[in-house]
């Protein structure tokens, strides 16, 4: 058999069937047809909006909606921007509008983020259970974005969270996978499917989040910031296609000693 991320391998999130294991984001650009051009080499199916960018018409999100093939490309609206509770959950429902006005009616997805402190960016769990249950009770698919805490993503799972996000490094770092042991240990814990989200920079860090069983990576500033940034969206797509057989083919057992990869017997003499 031969293992591909391709539609022998979906993945599916709150009933919503996607091919590509490579979510992007629409921010950092450094124009709008650059990110058109990142977005079509990516091969992506899903991408984040920032609800609240988008209705302020901030710098590189002026245009953002008209530009992007809603037929082809199903929509995350994000909470990027809201401190507490409260405040996300009224963005979340700005979004479900947003996502209606693109034409798709059905899309009720969230990403939820609750962050309360610019400096470090790092999401309040907290915050982000307190959101999480109303959203789901008014019918969203939430997707929570949260710290690589085992024991959090089994608690939003409980209360019908379609997916967890947790992060590799802080948002726009490019620090990799710091957190690839408990992202490690939220893999085994939860049955939802994992999208590491934040703090990939380079192909080979995406690779090794599928690798090591996440299901699927978010990645913005490391493509939207790169030299070329279509070229790195493509090394990225290609790299979470390899990640995702590697994951499926099953990885040779690490050893303490060396195995001779030829036969020891019938050597000549």
């Amino acid at each position: 058999m031969v293992f591909t991320c391709t539609g022998s391998d979906p993945l599916i999130i709150g009933g919503h069937v996607f091919i590509s294991r490579l979510f992007t984001g629409t921010g950092k650009y450094p124009s709008i047809k650059s990110m058109q051009n990142s977005l079509e080499r990516s091969a992506c199916e899903m991408v984040t909006v920032a609800v609240r960018r988008v209705q302020t018409m901030a710098t590189s999100h002026a245009g953002l909606m008209e530009t992007i093939d809603w037929s082809r490309i199903w929509m995350l609206p994000n909470t990027a921007g809201c401190t507490d509770a409260e405040e996300a959950i009224r963005v979340a429902r700005l979004g479900r509008e947003l996502a209606k006005l693109a034409g798709q009616e059905d899309n009720t997805f969230v990403k939820l983020e609750v962050i309360p402190d610019n400096s470090y960016l790092l999401p309040d769990p907290i915050g982000t259970l307190q959101a999480a249950e109303t959203l789901v009770q008014e019918g969203f698919t939430v997707l929570p974005y949260i710290n690589a805490d085992p024991l959090l993503a089994r608690r939003l799972e409980d209360v019908g969270c379609a997916a967890v996000m947790p992060l590799g490094s802080p948002i726009g770092s490019g620090q990799g996978l710091n957190n690839a042991a408990n992202i490690g240990l939220l893999i085994e814990e939860v049955s939802v499917p994992v999208i590491v989200d934040a703090g990939i920079g380079v192909p080979s860090e995406a690779a090794q989040a599928l690798e090591m069983g996440a299901d699927a990576v978010l990645v913005n500033s490391a493509i939207a910031m790169a030299g070329d940034p279509p070229a790195m969206a493509e090394a990225m797509k290609k790299a979470v296609i390899a990640g995702r057989m590697a994951h499926r083919a099953g990885r040779l057992p690490s050893r303490l000693q060396a195995s001779a990869s030829s036969p020891t017997t019938g050597l000549i003499r």
